[in-house]
């Protein structure tokens, strides 16, 4: 690897494709003769409420559980009784496993005493430093060519234990350790800065568009009480009213999706007419997703039918996401979603979608409106029910559209660039830990505080 770091003085070749050439010293050692590698266990039926304990000794490991983790596992929502902990495999901390399924070939070090299902492999008598077993699966290189099917790796205790590792002594294996720890948190101290930038970029985002939306963008322009607390001023001659009084009267105003048994899954099972859904919207993709009716079921649920221009909202799980309906094609709502249909002769439906998802006032109403903390589920009733501020006229509508579109395509720039400079942080970040496990780099001299001897 280029840069400061040298190499070691001799190498030979390891016989390994994902190694390569290593140090002349190093052997080359399969992990199933540095420790047997085990499965995990599961107490069944998982769901009986017998096997848990909030007040357990041991937590429950699930594969989101490690998703979520970058090194160490320090929490998991779940923990087992006595009776379900001795059904499982127990693990106390600082050991390592890695994920077989889900997030597949994601290592991990317990930080807390735990317990692993069957979707993770374990590595008892471990007879290297268990962190540098952790960083050769953290390097991912070390799964090339290894149990693929298509693009899915499959991993099992027979093909773990088959990979093939460079190893040294242990005292040079834990410098490599330390040096690593040391120079992935430096790195990873980058990222959060990035990532905070990010952040701070889609508040300024959002205030920008939400400034926009409820004070226009005279700031001479005279001012008056909206009467609504959570607008406060906005221009006088804006209009303040709900949003069922821009809706169309010709075209049916709003619409949920046909819930319950109006639509079930062995309904979109036809290849008729396509049923727009969550992912559609969230997306803004309408070509995604092979979800169909039949004609004869379009029939009897025509009056969900969407039109071009209708704004969809989404409802459960990632709530308050629009996107307008672009195309001519005939398709159907799913029972997530919620149809508007605005009168165009009053507002522009581009407006309303960004007043709904981004201006961050109109969620906050849904939010008081639904007497509830936490928004699960969005109504029709509530969402139309929302006040909302605008112009009258449409010229001014398209003026603070066009300015919003230059803002957001400014700040989406600078958030795009944050995110690439994130992921060439993090392809440095595996390859200097790839370079180390491999021994392309000789580590041996470094100290914590960076100089060598």
């Amino acid at each position: 690897m280029a840069g400061r770091y040298r190499a070691y003085t001799e190498y030979r070749d390891s016989g390994e494709e994902w190694l390569g050439d290593v140090p002349i010293h190093w052997d080359v050692i399969q992990i199933k003769h540095l420790s047997p590698v085990k499965r995990g266990a599961s107490p069944r039926p998982i769901d009986d409420a017998k096997y848990f304990d909030d007040e357990g000794e041991y937590a429950w490991t699930r594969i989101a559980d490690v998703t979520a983790s970058d090194v160490y596992l320090t929490n998991a929502p779940q923990r087992l009784s006595d009776l379900g902990s001795s059904l499982s495999v127990k693990l106390d901390t600082g050991s390592l496993f890695l994920s077989i399924a889900g997030t597949v070939g994601k290592p991990c070090v317990t930080g807390i005493k735990a317990c692993i299902h069957d979707g993770f492999v374990y590595f008892p008598e471990l007879k290297i430093p268990s962190k540098f077993l952790f960083y050769v699966f953290a390097g991912e290189q070390a799964y090339k060519g290894l149990g693929k099917f298509g693009t899915q790796l499959n991993l099992n205790t027979d093909t773990v234990g088959g990979i093939k590792i460079g190893c040294t002594d242990n005292s040079e294996l834990e410098n490599i350790v330390n040096f690593l720890d040391h120079e992935t948190a430096k790195i990873d101290t980058l990222i959060e800065k990035q990532q905070q930038l990010i952040k701070l970029l889609k508040e300024k985002r959002q205030a920008v568009i939400s400034h926009a939306v409820t004070k226009g963008l005279n700031p001479n322009a005279p001012m008056r009480d909206s009467g609504v607390e959570w607008l406060g001023e906005v221009p006088e001659h804006w209009e303040v009213k709900p949003l069922k009084f821009l809706i169309s009267d010709k075209k049916g105003a709003v619409k949920a999706g046909p819930f319950g048994s109006h639509l079930k899954n062995s309904d979109m099972e036809g290849n008729d007419v396509k049923v727009i859904a969550q992912k559609n919207v969230i997306s803004r993709d309408f070509e995604i997703g092979e979800s169909m009716i039949s004609t004869e079921k379009y029939r009897e649920l025509e009056g969900f039918k969407i039109e071009r221009n209708d704004i969809l909202v989404t409802t459960r799980g990632t709530i308050g996401r629009t996107a307008i309906y672009d195309r001519n094609d005939v398709a159907i709502l799913h029972p997530c979603l919620i149809r508007i249909q605005i009168d165009i002769d009053q507002v522009y439906a581009e407006l309303i979608a960004l007043i709904v998802q981004e201006s961050g006032y109109a969620m906050e109403q849904i939010l008081v409106n639904s007497n509830a903390t936490t928004i699960e589920v969005i109504y029709s009733e509530n969402l139309i029910n929302t006040v909302i501020c605008l112009p009258r006229s449409l010229a001014e509508q398209k003026t603070i559209l066009d300015y919003i579109g230059a803002r957001k395509e400014y700040f989406d720039g600078l958030i795009g660039k944050a995110n690439e400079a994130i992921e060439l942080i993090k392809e440095r970040r595996t390859a200097l830990i790839s370079a180390a496990v491999t021994g392309k780099i000789d580590v041996r001299g470094w100290r914590s505080n960076g100089a060598e001897h």
